[in-house]
């Protein structure tokens, strides 16, 4: 029998300001592979449908609703019926009302779940709201699902009531992200991708911009949206928003990329991003900045290379030599292929959301 999941997300069609979209493509598709009959529901925010760097695909239904009160009630009473209802995080419109009817309009006997795309930030913002619509919600939800966090993000969600909380950590589609031949639009020594936020700026400028600045004569490339305004140093280069097509001949193309957790992710750690998995993917020698568990990812110094502050990054781009750069690269396409691809986490959902169905209907049925 095909079950049916209603998944309610920012945008599957668009990465436009919309870092979860590599995660819920990668997830959904691996996940309609077992049987499931998906239907992503978007709102049409934030300019992402004129953005749109994926066509609708044939593993997933998708609905582009009005970003209006109606559109909204549309959209929900029309995955009401589904075996399964997700409300993701950072959905983008009216976030806690969508919360509020998805859970009470969903059938009795449907799987509620609260899928938290950035628990970190989420668990800093209801920390001091008590009333908080997700606090008051947490004990009809029969599951959470979280895009990584580990240990602190489970023991904080079961201190909040939740039934259950299971990290579902980031991965790669190797369908989606692969090496390819170098793209000279993207020829540098240093390549770092990521929207302009509040709380990453800081470890940008840290990360990125600093050791730029003591490292003229070396090339680096900034993409991502928000930058044009951004003070930089002259050898650096704005590339603005790279679309999802692009983004292995980036990964591929410099010598070395940057990853740079944001300061939330950074804190509880265990939240390895997309852009780890993807520059994995495409063979790309990381970088990335130090946070707790990424040894459960990626080896240190031989699957990444990993940096404390800016003087680090200056150092390892003066001295990574391309014969190691490809070495690290390898390595960790290796790794990644091996252990950390969608399909295998698609096996843990599947099994989560078939034992939670099931004792749902244990427990009406008593």
């Amino acid at each position: 029998m095909t079950r049916t999941i209603a998944f309610y997300g920012s945008s599957l069609l668009s990465s436009y300001w919309n870092g979860a979209a590599t995660y819920y493509r990668g997830m959904l598709r691996a996940l309609a592979a077992h049987g499931y009959a998906i239907t992503f529901y978007e709102p049409d925010a934030f300019d992402r449908q004129s953005h749109r760097d994926i066509a609708p695909p044939d593993w997933c239904r998708v609905v582009v609703y009005p970003a209006t009160p109606d559109g909204l009630a549309s959209a929900v009473a029309a995955g009401a019926g589904a075996d399964v209802v997700v409300k993701a995080s950072g959905v983008g419109f009216a976030d806690d009302e969508l919360l509020l009817r998805t859970l009470g309009q969903a059938r009795p006997d449907a799987l509620r779940i609260w899928w938290d795309v950035d628990a970190p930030a989420t668990l800093a913002e209801i920390a001091g709201a008590p009333d908080h619509p997700l606090r008051r919600v947490l004990p009809a939800i029969d599951l959470v699902l979280t895009y990584g966090g580990g240990d602190p993000v489970v023991q904080a969600y079961r201190a909040l009531g939740a039934a259950d909380c299971v990290p579902v950590y980031n991965a790669l589609d190797p369908s989606t992200h692969h090496p390819v031949a170098a793209d000279q639009r993207f020829a540098g020594d240093l390549g770092f991708l990521g929207n302009r936020l509040p709380d990453r700026e800081r470890r940008v400028e840290e990360f990125f911009l600093r050791p730029a600045a003591m490292l003229p004569e070396r090339r680096f490339l900034l993409g991502g949206s928000g930058w044009a305004d951004k003070d930089c140093p002259p050898n650096v280069q704005k590339i603005g928003h790279v679309a999802t097509e692009a983004h292995n001949a980036f990964n591929c193309t410099p010598s070395a990329v940057l990853n740079i957790n944001r300061d939330s992710m950074a804190a509880i750690g265990f939240s390895p991003p997309t852009r780890v998995f993807e520059a994995a993917g495409a063979g790309a020698c990381l970088l990335t900045d130090h946070w707790e568990g990424i040894e459960l990812f990626l080896r240190p110094d031989e699957e990444v290379l990993v940096v404390r502050d800016g003087q680090d990054v200056a150092e390892a781009v003066r001295t990574l030599d391309p014969a190691r750069a490809r070495a690290i690269g390898q390595a960790a396409l290796s790794r990644v292929l091996a252990e950390h691809t969608y399909d295998r986490r698609a096996v843990l959902v599947d099994r989560l959301l078939t034992a939670g169905i099931v004792t749902k209907a244990k427990e009406l049925a008593a």
